[in-house]
């Protein structure tokens, strides 16, 4: 029998939908009788052994039979524990475990763990993005991606616990309530805690020279004996930048989301970020890339501030990536296979 659920592949900072089609055999197979294809990464095929101990400790039994797992299209590569979730359900909804012939109006990401809860997975905010743009209108999250994911408009967002919040879910609606969250209220929130440049005494000279760095956008360089407040003032440089809207908070947190450093009780990039890497950095760790597409500092460090203390420190080739991107003002141009 076939069925199908519906899951989602980040690559870069965006995501796609991913169908999951899942095809059990009526007849009876070996103990290694659970395949995974569509381009999965490590990680998603090794899950088998995850959704399975999942299911059995959540009081679903699988039959020995041959279980085929389809992630199409099958030319995106498939990375991260997140497809657990509807792997697990479209096996169950092909043993008749689901009322639903095929929940396609949910999107679901989620990894397992061998009790059948939900662990919380990269990319939430993205996922949220992409569901509304295919006019999805449920998305169903483990429940510490809840608050990032729940920030998108125009999409119904379920936090779940466990495997059995979810088979309710889908079977009944059991009473869990899509999470709502008015974003707009979020970014007038009062920061608090952070560095303040009106907490300098003195320094009229560098203050005079950062102020007008942060009303035109330009790059600053600072120059000076140890001790004397270069790192202290660049510091406090977020706090008189303007506030965050909320396409730049939207930008923003969708970067920090896919690295997996955004801060699951915020929901949202609330202060403009400010990233200072050591000397000791690759150049791909600041500029980013990889395979597998990766945010580096300077990604995270979008509408905000990248602070390079001890530059002549940094190796050689790790400045010269930055020479376009500090060039140009955009970091893509540095991608660009040919001229822009």
């Amino acid at each position: 029998m076939l069925f199908k659920t519906q899951s989602a592949a980040v690559y870069g900072i965006d995501a796609s939908i991913i169908e999951v089609e899942v095809d059990v055999s009526s007849v009876r197979a070996p103990e290694e009788n659970f395949q995974t294809v569509g381009l999965p990464d490590a990680a998603v095929r090794e899950s088998r052994q995850r959704i399975r101990a999942a299911l059995r400790n959540c009081g679903y039994e699988v039959p020995q039979t041959q279980i085929t797992i389809n992630l199409a299209p099958a030319d995106i590569k498939k990375e991260g524990s997140g497809f657990d979730l509807p792997m697990a359900m479209g096996i169950l909804g092909a043993y008749g475990g689901l009322l639903k012939k095929e929940p396609q109006e949910y999107v679901m990401v989620g990894e397992l763990s061998l009790d059948g809860g939900v662990r919380g997975v990269r990319g939430a905010l993205p996922i949220a993005i992409a569901a509304r743009s295919k006019k999805i209108p449920n998305l169903i999250v483990p429940e510490v991606n809840a608050r990032e994911a729940a920030v998108v408009s125009g999409v119904n967002v379920y936090p779940v616990k466990s495997l059995i919040d979810v088979v309710n879910l889908l079977n009944s609606g059991n009473g869990i309530s899509p999470l709502k969250i008015d974003a707009s209220q979020l970014l007038v929130r009062e920061q608090t805690g952070a560095a303040d440049f009106k907490e300098v005494r003195g320094q009229f000279t560098a203050k005079r020279a950062m102020e007008v760095a942060c009303a035109g956008g330009h790059n600053i360089l600072m120059i000076g004996p140890p001790g004397s407040g270069k790192t202290m003032l660049a510091k406090r440089v977020p706090s008189i930048l303007p506030p965050l809207t909320f396409e730049e908070a939207l930008e923003t947190t969708k970067i920090h989301s896919v690295a997996g450093v955004l801060d699951a009780a915020a929901g949202l990039v609330l202060a403009r970020p400010f990233r200072a890497p050591h000397h000791t950095i690759s150049d791909a760790g600041l500029i980013g890339g990889g395979i597998i597409p990766r945010p580096g500092e300077v990604s995270l460090s979008h509408n905000g501030v990248l602070f390079l203390d001890e530059l002549p420190e940094f190796p050689r080739n790790v400045l010269e990536v930055m020479r376009q991107p500090l060039e140009s003002g955009r970091q893509r141009d540095y991608h660009s296979p040919g001229p822009t």
